[in-house]
């Protein structure tokens, strides 16, 4: 790669001569891209994900949003997974420290996370969103001193189960920041979604919360039980000794 300017095809060019066709059919079945599931008509190179991290690595700060954005939209799971990593380092090299001087990291974090929200619907399937929603759009929205819910409940509300996905787990970065309140609004908001994937994603923020304070957890558990998913509650208690998650399961499902 030439280090002065690293473009899309660059890039998509060193992911290819990976290729592992082998590895490729692994993918397509643990990603579910058969007809009628959830990853439908995906493609992948057949890539295992440090492949892609040390491709990132060697081309981070190097690339334009512009470049990054062809990269969303390549054919290629892995490829549209380098570009939304390449956003989290974007995000990462722009977070603020006390000898900043001016706002220059602020407007690039603005600009960075925009990128991210118009391409939202790229990161179609769930590690893509998994390895980036809270690296990219939670820290944007808890550094912002204007913050309000109206970006996640967008995505919350939106029709499409990726930008649902995102809405929940961008929300983690405000867990790990001691910020309970926009995971269980989104968790409120999506208690009544159908998608399993949904379902997996509320009882992991969940289980997160509970990490940190137990009893904000255990009070949102009574409050919501009978109303949760059995999947999100299971991963939500998944760290409870056994009896607890006994406990909860059986109250479930006898009340």
């Amino acid at each position: 790669m030439n280090k002065e300017k690293v473009t899309a095809a660059d890039i998509e060019a060193l992911l290819r001569e990976q290729e592992n066709r082998e590895q490729r059919e692994v993918l397509m079945r643990f990603f579910k891209t058969g007809k009628g599931q959830y990853g439908e008509g995906d493609e992948f190179l057949g890539l295992k994900v440090p492949q892609t991290r040390a491709v990132v690595k060697e081309a981070k700060g190097l690339v334009s949003l512009t470049e990054i954005e062809k990269l969303l939209y390549s054919r290629w799971h892995e490829v549209r997974l380098a570009g939304f990593l390449l956003l989290v380092e974007e995000m990462k090299r722009n977070m603020p420290k006390r000898s900043d001087k001016d706002d220059s990291k602020k407007l690039r974090r603005k600009e960075v996370a925009e990128c991210y929200l118009r391409h939202a619907r790229q990161a179609n399937n769930w590690d893509l969103v998994d390895l980036s929603a809270h690296f990219v759009v939670g820290p944007y929205l808890r550094l912002d001193e204007d913050f309000n819910t109206d970006t996640i409940m967008r995505l919350a509300e939106s029709d499409n189960l990726w930008e649902q996905r995102i809405s929940i787990i961008s929300t983690f970065d405000f867990i790990r920041n001691g910020n309970f309140a926009p995971t269980l609004l989104i968790a409120d908001k999506l208690i009544s979604h159908p998608h399993d994937l949904i379902h997996k994603a509320i009882g992991w923020m969940l289980r997160e919360i509970g990490k940190r304070d137990l009893p904000t957890l255990l009070e949102y558990l009574e409050q919501r039980y009978m109303k949760l998913p059995r999947t999100s509650l299971r991963y939500a208690i998944e760290r409870f000794p056994e009896s607890e998650r006994k406990f909860w399961l059986n109250r479930r499902y006898k009340e």
